[in-house]
């Protein structure tokens, strides 16, 4: 009666975002993801006044400047986890375009600092790699076309994910980076199985894998270099997986005690690839199966949340997001044990470095978007949806 007389009542639409997007995300990761940071600034403490000594710089000169990093990519990707999925892909198609671009031009403005190896653009203040903000743009793009072509009339995604990836892998095997460019073959790999790939399709990509590798071994010395290193029986001490493995053997179960570390004085490398060397040094094995422990929880839970979503494009995303970041950590980790040859990945939040920081925060941001609790509906709604 009183809508009658007065007019229908207003109706409140949604809950204000903060409190809905608490509600919704998933807060065991993004603890663990905080957790992993501030273990990144506790390592950068051991691990860079050694560099910083060497440069002539402040003792924390470089642990200051991860916390600024560090700053940003929590900030990023606290706000990228409150967008909606249909925001972040538009955003991330655009970031992909600008980051390909960047990477195509590389070789005409990019900056050699190690190895005549050019992935870096250097800004003077800072350098920055378009390859670590390359991954999850492409990855949600590659989801985007996957999930497109499940619809009726819709376009031959697979072929055209599969052409951006090769694109991709051979601008990075130019830099050289084969690291980054067998993530993003697995990343795709990955998001094609669970978009229904058949065993003989992912057989027939695995040889082609085996024998592209044969041939960047024939004609890369980079890369044979490495494969030859760890496929080699004797270790030269003096080597820096040498001095990794040495470090973590010295360390034992509870380690040499902070600040008590001697690895950190003589790889090079120690605050990147080898981080992991020093926390197993001067912290122990406790501090390793930490770290293991708090990216396992991030990827299974991802996991294991994206099982119940019956959107492709979220399910997609989310498992290549989840998978490509867990890979790159235990990548790291496996060439610091030599489980694997060297890749010069860094360990996401732990390892130095601006572009892995940012990039990382932005990519775990995509996969909280794309795990937060939302209404599924009927799986009736779904096929409909589709079928429209």
């Amino acid at each position: 009666m009183t809508e009658m007389v007065y007019g229908s009542v207003p109706v409140q639409v949604g809950d204000p975002i903060i409190p809905r997007w608490w509600r919704t995300i998933d807060r065991w990761s993004m603890t663990c993801v905080f957790v992993l940071v501030g273990i990144g600034l506790l390592l950068g403490l051991a691990a860079t006044p050694p560099l910083a000594q060497r440069l002539g710089q402040e003792p924390l000169h470089f642990v200051s400047r991860q916390a600024i990093f560090a700053a940003i990519g929590m900030f990023l990707m606290l706000w990228v986890s409150m967008m909606r999925p249909k925001l972040v892909r538009r955003l991330s198609v655009v970031g992909f375009v600008i980051a390909f671009v960047a990477v195509a031009m590389l070789p005409f403005f990019g900056a050699d600092f190690e190895n005549g190896a050019i992935r870096w653009y250097s800004l003077g203040f800072a350098t920055v790699q378009p390859s670590e903000f390359l991954k999850p743009g492409f990855i949600v793009v590659a989801a985007w076309l996957m999930a497109a072509a499940h619809e009726i009339n819709g376009p031959p995604g697979r072929a055209y994910s599969f052409g951006i990836a090769m694109a991709i892998v051979l601008m990075l095997a130019m830099q050289p980076d084969f690291g980054q460019a067998s993530l993003i073959l697995f990343a795709w790999a990955v998001m094609y199985f669970v978009a229904g790939a058949s065993m003989a399709v992912l057989v027939v990509f695995a040889g082609f894998v085996v024998f592209a590798g044969s041939i960047a071994y024939s004609n890369s010395e980079h890369f044979a270099r490495r494969i030859d290193g760890f496929l080699s029986s004797d270790l030269d001490p003096r080597s820096q997986l040498g001095y990794a493995t040495n470090a973590i053997h010295e360390g034992g179960f509870f380690g040499v005690g902070v600040g008590e570390g001697q690895v950190k004085w003589s790889l090079p490398d120690a605050h990147t690839d080898f981080i992991i060397a020093v926390a197993a040094e001067e912290f122990g094995l406790i501090c390793v199966i930490a770290i293991l422990a708090l990216y396992s929880i991030i990827v299974v839970r991802s996991l294991v949340r994206l099982m119940k979503e019956r959107d492709p494009f979220i399910r997609l995303a989310g498992t290549g997001l989840a998978c490509a970041f867990g890979v790159q950590a235990l990548i790291n980790m496996g060439v610091a044990v030599r489980l694997l040859p060297a890749k010069g990945m860094t360990l996401p939040f732990i390892s130095y470095g601006g572009s892995s920081l940012v990039a990382a925060g932005i990519t775990v941001g995509m996969l909280l978007a794309f795990t937060r609790a939302r209404p599924q509906g009927t799986l009736g709604d779904v096929l409909g949806r589709a079928g429209r």
